[in-house]
Protein backbone atom coordinates (compact mmCIF):
# COMPACT_ATOMS: atom_id res chain seq x y z
CA UNK A 1 0.00 0.00 0.00
CA UNK A 2 1.50 3.78 -0.76
CA UNK A 3 1.83 5.26 1.89
CA UNK A 4 0.10 8.44 2.38
CA UNK A 5 1.77 12.14 0.99
CA UNK A 6 2.02 13.97 4.06
CA UNK A 7 1.63 18.03 2.85
CA UNK A 8 3.53 20.56 4.62
CA UNK A 9 0.81 22.44 6.94
CA UNK A 10 1.06 25.61 9.75
CA UNK A 11 -0.34 25.69 12.91
CA UNK A 12 -3.04 28.66 12.44
CA UNK A 13 -4.22 30.65 15.59
CA UNK A 14 -7.68 31.94 15.85
CA UNK A 15 -9.16 35.04 16.56
CA UNK A 16 -11.28 33.68 19.45
CA UNK A 17 -7.92 32.81 20.88
CA UNK A 18 -10.44 29.08 21.57
CA UNK A 19 -12.61 31.16 24.19
CA UNK A 20 -15.84 30.52 22.62
CA UNK A 21 -15.88 26.80 22.10
CA UNK A 22 -16.46 24.27 24.91
CA UNK A 23 -13.48 23.20 26.91
CA UNK A 24 -13.39 19.58 25.37
CA UNK A 25 -14.12 21.25 21.69
CA UNK A 26 -10.80 20.36 19.85
CA UNK A 27 -10.69 24.34 18.64
CA UNK A 28 -10.69 25.04 22.73
CA UNK A 29 -6.78 25.48 22.47
CA UNK A 30 -7.10 28.59 20.24
CA UNK A 31 -5.02 26.87 17.13
CA UNK A 32 -5.75 24.97 14.01
CA UNK A 33 -3.26 22.98 11.75
CA UNK A 34 -4.42 24.25 8.55
CA UNK A 35 -2.24 22.52 5.18
CA UNK A 36 -0.85 23.92 1.98
CA UNK A 37 -3.37 24.33 -0.93
CA UNK A 38 -2.86 21.76 -3.60
CA UNK A 39 -4.06 21.21 -7.16
CA UNK A 40 -6.63 19.29 -5.26
CA UNK A 41 -7.91 21.81 -3.35
CA UNK A 42 -7.35 24.21 -6.69
CA UNK A 43 -10.63 21.91 -8.28
CA UNK A 44 -12.64 22.70 -4.85
CA UNK A 45 -12.45 26.72 -6.35
CA UNK A 46 -13.39 25.79 -9.68
CA UNK A 47 -16.22 23.64 -9.44
CA UNK A 48 -19.54 25.90 -10.49
CA UNK A 49 -21.75 23.22 -8.66
CA UNK A 50 -20.25 24.08 -5.50
CA UNK A 51 -20.08 27.77 -6.37
CA UNK A 52 -23.83 28.03 -7.44
CA UNK A 53 -24.32 26.68 -4.10
CA UNK A 54 -22.51 29.34 -2.01
CA UNK A 55 -20.53 26.52 -0.25
CA UNK A 56 -17.10 26.32 -2.28
CA UNK A 57 -15.24 28.64 0.73
CA UNK A 58 -16.29 25.98 2.98
CA UNK A 59 -15.14 22.76 1.05
CA UNK A 60 -11.60 24.19 0.54
CA UNK A 61 -11.49 24.70 3.87
CA UNK A 62 -12.33 21.48 5.34
CA UNK A 63 -10.00 19.96 2.77
CA UNK A 64 -7.32 22.25 4.18
CA UNK A 65 -8.32 21.88 7.61
CA UNK A 66 -6.15 18.90 9.48
CA UNK A 67 -7.40 19.40 13.05
CA UNK A 68 -9.37 16.51 13.81
CA UNK A 69 -13.25 16.79 14.95
CA UNK A 70 -13.43 20.40 13.24
CA UNK A 71 -15.20 21.77 10.28
CA UNK A 72 -16.07 24.70 8.80
CA UNK A 73 -20.11 24.34 10.32
CA UNK A 74 -18.37 24.46 14.00
CA UNK A 75 -16.31 27.22 13.58
CA UNK A 76 -17.78 31.11 14.67
CA UNK A 77 -17.64 33.45 11.62
CA UNK A 78 -14.73 35.32 12.81
CA UNK A 79 -12.20 32.22 13.19
CA UNK A 80 -13.37 30.98 9.60
CA UNK A 81 -12.34 34.46 8.10
CA UNK A 82 -9.07 34.03 9.58
CA UNK A 83 -8.61 30.42 8.33
CA UNK A 84 -9.59 32.07 4.41
CA UNK A 85 -6.53 34.47 4.73
CA UNK A 86 -4.63 31.85 5.99
CA UNK A 87 -5.26 29.67 3.38
CA UNK A 88 -4.48 32.38 0.76
CA UNK A 89 -1.33 33.12 2.07
CA UNK A 90 0.26 30.02 2.61
CA UNK A 91 -1.04 28.83 -1.02
CA UNK A 92 -0.12 32.48 -3.08
CA UNK A 93 1.49 34.22 -0.28
CA UNK A 94 0.96 37.57 1.38
CA UNK A 95 0.37 39.81 -1.35
CA UNK A 96 -2.87 40.17 -2.83
CA UNK A 97 -3.70 42.61 -5.68
CA UNK A 98 -7.03 44.11 -6.95
CA UNK A 99 -9.12 46.66 -7.78
CA UNK A 100 -10.43 49.57 -4.84
CA UNK A 101 -13.28 52.38 -4.47
CA UNK A 102 -11.46 55.25 -3.04
CA UNK A 103 -14.34 56.33 -0.59
CA UNK A 104 -14.56 59.96 -0.89
CA UNK A 105 -14.17 59.88 -4.58
CA UNK A 106 -16.36 56.70 -6.32
CA UNK A 107 -12.99 56.45 -7.86
CA UNK A 108 -11.41 52.58 -8.56
CA UNK A 109 -7.51 52.03 -8.22
CA UNK A 110 -5.87 48.80 -7.98
CA UNK A 111 -3.64 48.33 -4.70
CA UNK A 112 -1.45 45.10 -3.49
CA UNK A 113 -2.59 44.43 0.05
CA UNK A 114 -0.14 42.52 2.28
CA UNK A 115 -2.25 40.18 3.93
CA UNK A 116 -0.32 39.25 6.77
CA UNK A 117 -0.96 43.09 8.11
CA UNK A 118 -4.43 42.23 8.94
CA UNK A 119 -4.56 42.46 12.73
CA UNK A 120 -7.02 40.17 15.09
CA UNK A 121 -9.73 42.41 15.94
CA UNK A 122 -9.65 43.43 19.89
CA UNK A 123 -12.53 41.69 21.83
CA UNK A 124 -13.32 43.65 24.70
CA UNK A 125 -11.90 40.23 27.32
CA UNK A 126 -14.77 40.97 30.21
CA UNK A 127 -17.00 39.06 27.49
CA UNK A 128 -15.20 36.33 26.30
CA UNK A 129 -13.98 32.78 28.32
CA UNK A 130 -17.80 31.27 27.52
CA UNK A 131 -19.91 29.67 25.07
CA UNK A 132 -22.65 32.63 25.95
CA UNK A 133 -22.85 35.79 27.02
CA UNK A 134 -24.73 37.88 29.51
CA UNK A 135 -25.41 41.17 29.46
CA UNK A 136 -28.27 43.82 30.52
CA UNK A 137 -30.08 45.98 28.79
CA UNK A 138 -29.95 49.39 29.26
CA UNK A 139 -33.69 50.95 28.71
CA UNK A 140 -35.80 47.56 29.85
CA UNK A 141 -33.00 47.01 32.73
CA UNK A 142 -33.57 42.82 31.32
CA UNK A 143 -30.84 40.08 31.23
CA UNK A 144 -30.03 38.30 27.92
CA UNK A 145 -27.76 36.15 27.18
CA UNK A 146 -26.29 35.59 23.73
CA UNK A 147 -24.16 33.14 21.76
CA UNK A 148 -21.53 33.91 18.67
CA UNK A 149 -22.73 32.12 15.01
CA UNK A 150 -21.02 29.63 13.66
CA UNK A 151 -20.66 28.43 10.06
CA UNK A 152 -24.29 26.29 10.10
CA UNK A 153 -25.91 28.86 12.01
CA UNK A 154 -24.98 31.35 9.56
CA UNK A 155 -26.32 28.83 6.76
CA UNK A 156 -29.61 28.70 8.62
CA UNK A 157 -29.89 32.32 9.12
CA UNK A 158 -29.38 33.09 5.45
CA UNK A 159 -31.68 29.98 4.59
CA UNK A 160 -34.85 31.80 6.62
CA UNK A 161 -34.20 34.85 5.84
CA UNK A 162 -34.70 33.97 2.09
CA UNK A 163 -37.67 31.86 2.86
CA UNK A 164 -38.94 34.96 4.27
CA UNK A 165 -38.34 37.03 1.26
CA UNK A 166 -40.05 34.64 -1.24
CA UNK A 167 -43.23 35.36 0.74
CA UNK A 168 -42.82 38.94 1.15
CA UNK A 169 -39.92 40.65 -0.91
CA UNK A 170 -41.20 44.16 0.42
CA UNK A 171 -40.36 43.05 4.01
CA UNK A 172 -37.07 42.15 5.28
CA UNK A 173 -36.71 40.42 9.21
CA UNK A 174 -33.36 39.91 9.02
CA UNK A 175 -32.43 41.57 11.48
CA UNK A 176 -35.14 39.96 14.04
CA UNK A 177 -34.55 36.99 12.36
CA UNK A 178 -30.62 37.40 13.42
CA UNK A 179 -31.37 38.27 17.05
CA UNK A 180 -33.72 35.13 17.57
CA UNK A 181 -31.44 33.27 16.52
CA UNK A 182 -28.34 34.55 18.84
CA UNK A 183 -30.51 35.04 21.93
CA UNK A 184 -30.54 31.62 23.63
CA UNK A 185 -31.57 33.62 27.12
CA UNK A 186 -34.08 36.62 27.54
CA UNK A 187 -35.57 37.77 30.96
CA UNK A 188 -34.56 34.60 32.19
CA UNK A 189 -36.73 32.15 29.80
CA UNK A 190 -34.82 29.85 27.49
CA UNK A 191 -38.44 28.87 26.18
CA UNK A 192 -37.71 30.11 21.96
CA UNK A 193 -41.47 31.42 21.61
CA UNK A 194 -40.61 33.87 24.25
CA UNK A 195 -37.46 34.32 23.06
CA UNK A 196 -38.89 35.40 19.87
CA UNK A 197 -41.39 37.85 21.20
CA UNK A 198 -39.00 39.34 23.33
CA UNK A 199 -37.18 40.46 20.09
CA UNK A 200 -40.08 41.51 18.08
CA UNK A 201 -40.92 44.07 21.06
CA UNK A 202 -37.41 44.93 21.90
CA UNK A 203 -37.00 48.79 22.38
CA UNK A 204 -34.83 50.15 19.59
CA UNK A 205 -32.03 51.16 22.10
CA UNK A 206 -31.99 47.84 23.64
CA UNK A 207 -31.41 46.24 20.73
CA UNK A 208 -29.20 48.88 19.10
CA UNK A 209 -26.87 48.28 22.42
CA UNK A 210 -27.31 44.22 22.19
CA UNK A 211 -26.05 44.39 18.57
CA UNK A 212 -22.89 46.40 19.60
CA UNK A 213 -22.69 43.75 22.34
CA UNK A 214 -22.52 41.35 19.76
CA UNK A 215 -19.77 43.08 17.70
CA UNK A 216 -17.66 43.60 20.63
CA UNK A 217 -17.47 39.95 21.59
CA UNK A 218 -16.98 38.86 18.23
CA UNK A 219 -13.44 37.83 17.61
CA UNK A 220 -12.40 38.23 13.78
CA UNK A 221 -10.23 39.57 11.76
CA UNK A 222 -9.57 42.99 10.72
CA UNK A 223 -9.62 43.12 6.72
CA UNK A 224 -9.66 46.99 6.84
CA UNK A 225 -6.15 49.30 5.90
CA UNK A 226 -4.98 52.82 5.24
CA UNK A 227 -3.84 53.16 1.86
CA UNK A 228 -2.36 55.82 0.34
CA UNK A 229 -4.40 56.94 -2.56
CA UNK A 230 -3.54 60.37 -4.46
CA UNK A 231 -1.27 61.66 -1.81
CA UNK A 232 -4.30 61.33 1.33
CA UNK A 233 -4.26 58.13 3.69
CA UNK A 234 -7.95 56.48 3.26
CA UNK A 235 -9.30 53.80 5.22
CA UNK A 236 -10.68 50.82 3.04
CA UNK A 237 -12.08 47.20 3.35
CA UNK A 238 -10.05 44.92 1.37
CA UNK A 239 -12.18 43.48 -1.22
CA UNK A 240 -12.82 39.76 -1.89
CA UNK A 241 -12.64 39.61 -5.89
CA UNK A 242 -12.40 36.32 -7.58
CA UNK A 243 -8.38 37.54 -7.64
CA UNK A 244 -8.49 36.12 -3.71
CA UNK A 245 -8.51 32.44 -4.44
CA UNK A 246 -6.79 33.04 -8.34
CA UNK A 247 -4.10 35.51 -8.57
CA UNK A 248 -2.32 35.84 -11.97
CA UNK A 249 0.67 33.80 -12.93
CA UNK A 250 2.51 36.73 -12.81
CA UNK A 251 2.46 37.55 -9.37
Amino acid sequence: MAEENKFPSEMIDLPSKGKCYGEKHPCSSGKIELKYMTAKEEDILTSANLIKKGIVIDRLLDSLILTKGVSTDDLIVGDKNALMVASRILAYGAEYTCEVTNPKTGENIEHTFNLADCPFKKIDEKLTGSDTFSVTLPISKKSVKFRLLTGKQEKDIENEIKAYKKLDANVSKELTTRLKHVIVEADGSTDRSDINGFVDNMLSRDSLFLRGEITKASPDIDLTQEIDIGGEMVTVTIPMTSNFFWPSAGQ
